[in-house]
């Protein structure tokens, strides 16, 4: 009988361990393992006591959750102790994997366990052995998977597993891959007819309005749909139907559309919010969407994700973290005025604690599973073609290590991208050998160019891939790729406007007070203590642009790139731009109020206001109202209508 066959990716991600991260990059992975990251086992009972691990605290997803962030991080770093650790926890898991094949610890009744963790487990596994080789994660994935192949008979996904029943299809898959055994792609067709049918569901949508106040569900949590961007993605491997290629793009139009941010990402407070820029993001959702889009750029190819996996790294993802990364919030506003504690907040189910900075807001989930963001970021900047070529999809300073056609081929990428414009690459390989190089282009970049050290210039398409196919000179080959930035007008719902430049976003600076909180709470002394943090300069403005005259209303200088360079200090693009502030726009509740209902106009001083990279913000204006000139005074929507009467 022939063996069935997956449908194989447009790239084919490295294994852990062949990008390194280089220059800025590198730096901020430093910042994350001296911070939370590298030190949650040692005082946070969650994982330091982690049932995971022979203690008595939580043992459900946690300590995997942590895992799954912390060993890409540690080797990625080359960092030893951390590298120890992650060594001694997955090899306790492996060493008490249960006769059954279940991992990690169980509940009384295995049937009300939602297994949910083990897909996580089985995830966490996968990415030991590709800096490892440890041939006992073999051994451990296959029993475990036989074991939830019998357990799903008898007691059928649930509760988040059946939300999230397509992560269990990442390991699944590569196990398939390295064993061929048709029964994994059996329990892969299980998996799917008992989990939640996401494209079904997108169908016929209903969730287009901010989800009602105080009802959570599973439907719309943002993770969830942030998870779940992923789904039919990896279930077309097997599916083959376009149907199933169709419903993610079904699914990232109607999120954009009905609860995007300005970031890329969109709402959810725990549940989807809507699109008002005081809405939070959970810290999850952030760095799940980043995940989804890595394994959707390996499925499709589609440039597009890259532009947006990029937009959410260097704006959102930072932005969730106090510089030091030390503390985070659980959600994040694109309009965040305040950080505190305050009842009445916006949010649909969260607690009026979940935006401050700390170490678990409101939930400690986002606690445990923070570390992933920028670790797979870096693990995923390029990829290899089905033609054993390269493919750069997302850009940062790194170096890639490849064989090709038996030939060491290593790329180098040095840049300050994406503060600055340029991109300097240095392919080097040990022999002359030929392999196409494709290079992405963002939709953004209009007037993009790739110079050749041999003088040649290509005027490359945007929103594509370029290929370079030639055979490559034995030693190294100068590559300098410039995307030139131009700032936009982005138009934003409720006549307000947001301004990028590249992949950046730009949002007012404001001073900021930090105050500490919650000293009472068991482990919050420093570096990891609770904060909240209040403005101690205007917010409320409106700005004083148009499109036809945007390049001579903004202005924009570059400071040197900082030790810290996602930090209101060490902001290494400015932008100047005038504005006036509009007094009647004010502070509810620890979040910017609604706007005026009046023509926007303002009688307040011009003044010039500084912006800064949205990712190095911690208090921030980012969708601004535009201000028509005022004369001598303004005039309400309300008396105009009253003189007109």
């Amino acid at each position: 009988m022939r063996k069935p066959l997956l449908q194989q990716p447009y790239f084919k991600p490295f294994p852990l361990g062949n990008i390194k991260p280089l220059g800025w990059l590198k730096n901020q992975l430093r910042i994350q393992a001296n911070g939370l990251s590298g030190h949650l086992d040692e005082f946070w009972p969650d994982v330091k006591d982690s049932a995971w691990f022979g203690g008595n605290a939580e043992g459900w997803e946690r300590a995997p959750y942590w895992l799954d962030g912390v060993i890409p991080l540690s080797y990625l770093l080359g960092d030893p102790a951390l590298k120890a650790k992650v060594q001694r926890y997955v090899e306790y898991i492996m060493d008490h994997q249960q006769e059954d094949g279940w991992l990690g610890p169980r509940t009384e009744n295995d049937k009300r366990h939602d297994i949910w963790s083990l897909f996580l487990a089985l995830k966490v596994l996968l990415q030991y052995y590709e800096v490892t080789h440890d041939s006992r994660v073999i051994t451990a994935m296959e029993k475990s998977l036989r074991g939830i192949d019998r357990h799903i008979d008898a007691a059928p996904l649930f509760n988040w597993a059946q939300f999230r029943w397509f992560e269990a299809l990442i390991p699944l898959y590569w196990l398939y891959e390295r064993t061929g055994e048709e029964w994994l792609l059996q329990l892969a067709i299980k998996l799917h007819a008992q989990g939640f049918n996401w494209s079904a569901f997108f169908e016929h949508w209903p969730m287009t309005a901010p989800t009602e106040m105080k009802r959570w569900n599973y439907m719309s949590h943002v993770v969830n749909n942030a998870m779940a961007l992923k789904a039919h993605g990896l279930w077309q491997r097997q599916s083959g139907r376009e149907a199933d290629r169709a419903a993610v793009y079904n699914m990232l139009a109607q999120l954009d559309r009905y609860h995007g941010m300005v970031t890329g990402i969109f709402s959810g407070d725990e549940c989807l919010a809507g699109d008002s820029p005081i809405q939070g993001t959970e810290l999850c959702a952030v760095v799940e969407y980043m995940y989804s889009l890595e394994i959707l750029l390996s499925l499709f190819g589609d440039p597009a994700f890259g532009d947006r996996l990029e937009k959410i790294a260097f704006n959102a993802l930072p932005a969730t973290f106090s510089p030091d990364m030390w503390t985070h919030q659980y959600v994040q506003q694109a309009n965040q005025i305040e950080c505190s504690i305050k009842e009445h907040r916006p949010w649909n189910t969260n607690t009026p604690d979940a935006n401050i900075f700390g170490l678990e807001p409101h939930y400690g989930c986002c606690t445990a599973n923070l570390s992933q963001g920028w670790p797979k970021f870096a693990a995923h900047l390029w990829m290899q073609t089905a033609d054993q070529g390269l493919a750069a999809v997302a850009y940062a300073p790194n170096v890639v290590a490849a064989a090709i056609h038996g030939t060491r081929v290593e790329v180098r990428t040095e840049t300050d991208y994406p503060f600055r414009e340029t991109l300097k690459l240095s392919v080097n390989t040990d022999a002359p050998v030929r392999f196409p190089l494709l290079l992405r282009i963002p939709q953004w970049a209009a007037g993009a160019t790739i110079s050749l050290d041999n003088g040649e210039v290509i005027l490359p398409q945007i929103g594509d891939f370029h290929r370079l196919e030639r055979e490559w000179k034995r030693g190294i080959t100068e590559i300098t790729i410039k995307f030139p930035m131009q700032p936009q007008l982005i138009r934003r719902p409720r006549r307000t406007v947001a301004i990028e430049r590249g992949p950046l976003v730009y949002s007012l600076k404001i001073e900021e007070e930090w105050k500490r909180v919650n000293t009472d709470k068991p482990h919050r002394e420093l570096p990891h203590a609770d904060y909240e943090i209040y403005a101690t300069t205007s917010w409320n403005y409106g700005l004083e642009v148009t499109e036809d005259t945007l390049e001579q209303s903004l202005v924009f200088t570059e400071q040197p790139l900082s030790e810290c360079p996602f930090s209101p200090a060490g902001a290494s693009v400015v932008c100047k731009v005038k504005g006036r502030k509009i007094s009647e726009w004010q502070n509810e509740h620890g979040s910017a109020g609604p706007l005026p209902e009046r023509l926007m106009a303002s009688s307040e001083p011009e003044e010039e206001l500084t912006l800064i990279p949205y990712g190095c913000t911690n208090l921030r204006l980012t969708e601004f109202p535009v201000l028509r000139r005022a004369s001598h005074s303004w005039r309400s929507i309300a008396s105009l209508k009253a003189e007109a009467r």
